[in-house]
């Protein structure tokens, strides 16, 4: 059987697809669409760039303006030319990443079934920005409305979304989860004077990652910070000079804050577990950033650290189910500093120990034990799921 897979993210830094894509070509001839350089082993890829010229943004934009939809939809995706490489390919599954594409299966797909995975919630994505709640939130909403009814199997990525979806649209997520492979990692032994923190991740000005600089100034000469960040390709002119802001306020602890360039994925959870509390503090600025479970958390478990987060609910009961960390009462850089201040050495390693459990439970191996007997129902039934 034979399956496309479309995704407008940049796949080579795309973990998740690059996951689904894997899975998938265990039982699946794999095509997939992208605008990046990917390649993957035994898998078609068929590149297509996704850029719009300054006439079709602001063609676009009028169009989202007036509410018409499908204009805009024609105008912010390269239809034409999706269409033209596909051909006259026919597929037995359609793989919708994102809502985005979604629009596009649908009207290739016929009576072949649909799985789509929706990243994010899609209606709330960016609503931290006026500009994008003018121009986008409605967009999406309509998108929504029209095309997850046509869907027969869907995935997100936590229950705060799946939750979400199901309240506003009727549709019925399964979740799959972030999570890396299993890796039969060691937890490094803790340093007696050096308390190690690591983060890493994408450079954007919404997750206000200086908090997590500026914690610094409140804890003891012991504590270390290295952030491994990455910029997207396409990034906006605000985005890229985002890195370089952060590069000045690490400046201000220059023996104990570190940038470094971004990791490969491959090398992520081998390189962290060199260290000894992955961090992450996200003031929930959007419903997204509400409801997050993201991939650094199980890169952190993969990677046999202990854990330090602000109070976002999905992350939180995580790691406190397990014993694994700490999690601030606020999303303040004062209060996760309170709750890493007074660790440890012993501390630390017995949330280290406490990982390996959750290491074996949130792993893409029971994702995919999930996920797949899903599709292989869906693409022998064509039934809705």
């Amino acid at each position: 059987m034979k399956a496309l897979v479309i995704s407008f993210s940049n796949l080579s830094s795309d973990s998740r697809v690059q996951r689904q894509i894997k899975w998938l070509k265990k039982e699946y001839d794999v095509t997939v669409i992208c605008d990046d350089n990917y390649s993957e082993d035994s898998v078609r890829v068929l590149t297509v760039v996704h850029r719009k010229s300054m006439v079709r943004k602001i063609l676009a934009g009028l169009a989202l303006l007036l509410h018409q939809f499908n204009s805009a939809y024609r105008l912010l995706v390269p239809v034409q030319e999706l269409t033209r490489t596909l051909g006259h390919d026919r597929f037995d599954l359609y793989v919708a990443n994102d809502i985005d594409s979604l629009p596009f299966v649908c009207g290739i797909a016929g009576n072949k079934p649909i799985y789509f995975d929706a990243h994010e919630y899609a209606p709330r994505h960016f609503e931290d920005r006026w500009q994008w709640r003018l121009f986008f939130q409605r967009y999406n909403i309509a998108l929504c409305q029209k095309y997850l009814p046509r869907v027969n199997l869907m995935t997100t990525v936590s229950e705060g979304l799946a939750s979400e979806y199901r309240k506003n649209f009727g549709v019925h997520p399964h979740l799959i989860t972030n999570a890396p492979a299993f890796q039969a990692k060691e937890p490094t032994l803790p340093q007696p004077d050096r308390v190690r923190l690591v983060h890493h991740g994408g450079a954007n000005p919404s997750r206000q990652l200086e908090l997590m600089i500026r914690m610094m100034a409140y804890l003891e000469e012991r504590f270390t910070l290295d952030l491994y960040l990455i910029t997207p390709p396409h990034a906006n002119k605000k985005t890229r000079a985002y890195l370089d802001f952060l590069k000045r306020e690490a400046s201000q602890f220059p023996h104990r804050v570190h940038i470094h360039p971004p990791l490969p994925t491959h090398q992520i959870v081998g390189t962290l577990n060199h260290y000894d509390i992955g961090v992450f503090l996200l003031p929930p600025v959007n419903f997204n950033y509400a409801h997050t479970l993201p991939n650094k958390l199980f890169d952190f478990i993969q990677a046999r650290l202990a854990v330090a987060i602000g109070p976002t609910p999905e992350m939180a009961q995580l790691v406190i189910q397990y014993g694994m960390g700490v999690v601030a009462q606020e999303f303040t850089p004062e209060s996760l500093a309170d709750a890493l201040r007074h660790l440890t050495r012993d501390q630390i390693l017995q949330f280290k120990l406490a990982v390996e459990q959750c290491a074996h439970d949130q792993c893409a191996e029971n994702n995919e034990a999930i996920l797949m007997p899903l599709l292989r129902a869906l693409t022998k039934t064509d039934t809705h799921v």
